[in-house]
């Protein structure tokens, strides 16, 4: 396989489709609701386009796993696409979203590519190469223990049924650390542990579009990522749990419920 190329083609999708999106930005026409608080944008739509068309042209053989139009082809090798996430910020006019893209052999994440294009940083990822942002070489933080660290989490567009449980996490995570974000991006969430912003991040109820790419890009930078019990991380998985290692089996114990 030659990952130069997915490297290069990878690269050239999470441009284009970010293009779109800084066209767009401040200028959206129409926004519509595919559930209460879940939105998407017209931007979302062509800058997905955008990117299926980059790599298709490239690796016509290869499936498609994205956001808004679901799978295409029955390749093992596959592209998992996120157009925009942070479509609400987006929405909103606020600058804290990202294009994120994955390739995957088997359900294997090979590379990954995050490009927050308003805030103008890339960061990319291959299997077994390190993590990158604007081309150079980015590692976790060396925070020791949790009362020193600053974490991040999310909160799912059906928080409403998950409530109780939610709530009770985060605010064991602010009475536990130096406090606790929540951005509304969780490939930004993932890549920001990666380049030790963030020392931890948590989330539920997530699709493999939202964690792929960024999963990558936190573990070549010597992450940990796990799910809640402390199993390895898959991309079938619906919860995720980031650290910088160091802190990551005093996190599992605080999310315990």
């Amino acid at each position: 396989m030659d990952m130069e190329r997915i490297k290069q083609v990878g690269t050239a999708a999470a441009y284009n489709g970010g293009r779109i999106l800084k066209e767009h930005f401040g200028r959206l026409r129409s926004v519509r609701k595919k559930g209460a608080i879940d939105l998407v944008t017209e931007a979302d739509l062509r800058s997905e386009a955008a990117i299926i068309d980059t790599l298709m042209r490239s690796f016509p053989d290869h499936a498609i796993l994205a956001e808004e139009s679901g799978r295409h082809g029955n390749s093992g090798q596959r592209w998992i696409i996120d157009p925009l996430d942070g479509t609400t910020n987006f929405a909103h006019n606020l600058p804290l979203f990202c294009v994120s893209i994955a390739f995957a052999v088997d359900d294997a994440i090979r590379a990954g590519f995050v490009l927050a294009p308003l805030m103008e940083e890339f960061f990319m990822a291959v299997k077994g190469e390190g993590a990158l942002l604007n081309g150079s070489p980015i590692s976790v933080s060396a925070t020791p223990t949790l009362a020193d660290s600053l974490l991040v989490t999310g909160f799912p567009y059906d928080h409403a049924t998950i409530f109780p449980p939610l709530m009770e996490r985060f605010g064991r995570g602010l009475k536990a650390t130096q406090g606790v974000r929540r951005l509304g991006a969780a490939a930004l969430d993932l890549c920001y542990v990666a380049c030790g912003r963030f020392d931890g991040f948590w989330e539920q109820h997530l699709k493999p579009w939202d964690t792929a790419a960024g999963f990558l890009v936190a573990s070549e930078a010597g992450g940990r990522t796990t799910v809640f019990s402390g199993a390895p991380y898959s991309i079938t998985a619906d919860e995720i749990v980031s650290t910088n290692g160091a802190i990551h089996d005093e996190l599992l114990t605080l999310l315990e419920l």
